[in-house]
């Protein structure tokens, strides 16, 4: 690990990486999903359908050719072809009983996400049949948006003009780094020769946006080789970079090789070097005319590159969420499915819901949900929660607020609050800051 010279050799304990959680990805935390609130998604369900909440769908494709030393998700590497033909059905099983609920029945898609694990592990027959099944249930034909997370090494050209070819708008690339032995020594299955040909082809065939993702801290990466991905990213020009600061949850393999070692500190940059690397990335990015649109995101021309997936959620909009582990929004109501694929299938092949907890959100906990997750944009107006939610955000969180701007993080104007470079490198440190305090237990970033 190259470490710059105007840093200590031995951070801090509170900026070493340690296990554990920070990025906020939603509200209330998980932990306060409960199965005894399942029963409130029926109750939306049954509900007559909103005429103005967009509609997303979501299916979670669990299978990879290698399970990643980072990885905290639910993916499989042992399935085979008739496995994951059944997996699909049964997918499609679920989502055709929640298409037709009262909630649901006759919406259109707005947005539509294939998520993992990797979706382009299926075979091209297997994501037409996908595909073709789920737009007969929820038609995506007005979607604005339709994207797809795509591993670099399990594509070729029959696979992406396929994927192209089921409507596919944005594709997702997990690059991750273009160095080898980076990607090998943290257990991708890819290497930088085939992200370059996926791409380049992938561009001959009118994706509307080629996203692809870097992860900053990798065990094994040094200033040296952090720049090189940089300038090679730079290099590809693609519509949009997104880039997240490497974290240590406790069920990936990396963990378990710190607990066997006893050790409490990851084998990953620590939190100071991470946002210096995201940093020098946006800064590169800038110079070749990108413009940095969230903590994690450049994109080439913002005024036609969205991501409706995002912005959507963020929104309140509900979401159509099916397949293993897979997480979804009805009306207010969060749900999460069976996280193991053993479960799943028996509830499906039962004719029993699949939904494993759930959590029925308050009036004020969609408020703060939809502050927080949207402080990730870096600019924040005061106007718009005082009209949508009836809150006076500047005096609601006033000391919070006004902590952060006397320590540099955001800056307050008469109806904007916006975050300096440095707030936005450590956004997810600061939205824990306005967590309702019986949530604020759970706020750790560790």
């Amino acid at each position: 690990m190259v470490i710059a010279a105007d840093q200590p050799k031995t951070p801090p304990k509170s900026e070493a990486t340690e296990a554990g959680n920070y990025f906020v990805s939603n509200y209330p935390p998980f932990s306060f999903w409960k199965p005894d609130q399942v029963p409130a998604v029926e109750t939306v369900l049954q509900r007559p359908a909103p005429a103005d909440v967009p509609l997303g769908v979501y299916f979670h494709i669990p299978f990879c050719r290698k399970r990643c030393h980072f990885c905290y998700y639910k993916v499989y590497t042992d399935k085979n072809a008739a496995e994951v033909r059944g997996y699909i059905h049964a997918g499609m099983k679920e989502m055709a009983e929640l298409a037709a609920k009262p909630y649901l029945a006759g919406r259109k898609a707005h947005f539509v996400y294939f998520g993992g694990g990797t979706p382009s592990y299926l075979s091209t027959p297997q994501l037409e049949e996908l595909a073709g099944r789920m737009k007969e249930l929820v038609p995506w034909d007005e979607a604005e948006e339709v994207a797809f997370e795509a591993e670099p090494g399990t594509l070729n050209e029959r696979k992406l003009e396929c994927i192209r070819g089921i409507g596919v708008t944005r594709l997702s690339l997990g690059v991750e780094h273009f160095d080898d032995h980076i990607l090998e020594s943290n257990g991708r299955a890819h290497r930088s020769g085939e992200v370059d040909r996926a791409f380049r082809f992938a561009r001959t065939l009118g994706f509307e946006h080629i996203n692809i993702d870097l992860i900053a801290g990798m065990m094994n990466d040094t200033d040296e080789k952090w720049k090189a991905a940089v300038a090679k990213a730079v290099e590809l020009g693609p519509d949009a970079l997104t880039i997240y600061q490497m974290e240590v949850p406790y069920n990936t393999g990396i963990y378990q090789q710190m607990k066997a070692k006893g050790k409490v500190t990851a084998p990953v940059a620590d939190w100071p070097t991470k946002r210096r690397w995201v940093n020098h990335a946006f800064n590169e990015f800038e110079k070749a005319g990108y413009t940095v649109t969230s903590a994690y995101t450049v994109v080439k021309d913002p005024k036609r590159i969205r991501f409706v997936y995002r912005d959507s959620l963020w929104d309140g909009a509900d979401l159509l969420s099916c397949g293993v582990a897979s997480f979804g929004h009805f009306g207010g109501v969060h749900y999460q499915n069976q996280a193991d694929v053993g479960p799943y299938m028996q509830a499906i092949d039962a004719g029993k819901s699949v939904i494993f907890r759930a959590y029925q959100t308050s009036a004020e906990e969609r408020f703060v949900r939809e502050f927080i997750l949207k402080l990730k944009l870096g600019v924040s107006r005061p106007g718009y929660y005082k009209q949508k939610f009836g809150e006076d955000v500047l005096a609601r969180f006033a000391p919070q607020l006004s902590r952060m701007q006397e320590e540099g993080f955001l800056k307050l104007g008469d109806d904007e609050i916006r975050l300096t470079r440095e707030g936005l490198l450590q956004v997810d440190r600061l939205c824990h800051e306005f967590f309702l305090p019986e949530h604020r237990q759970y706020a750790r970033y560790t």
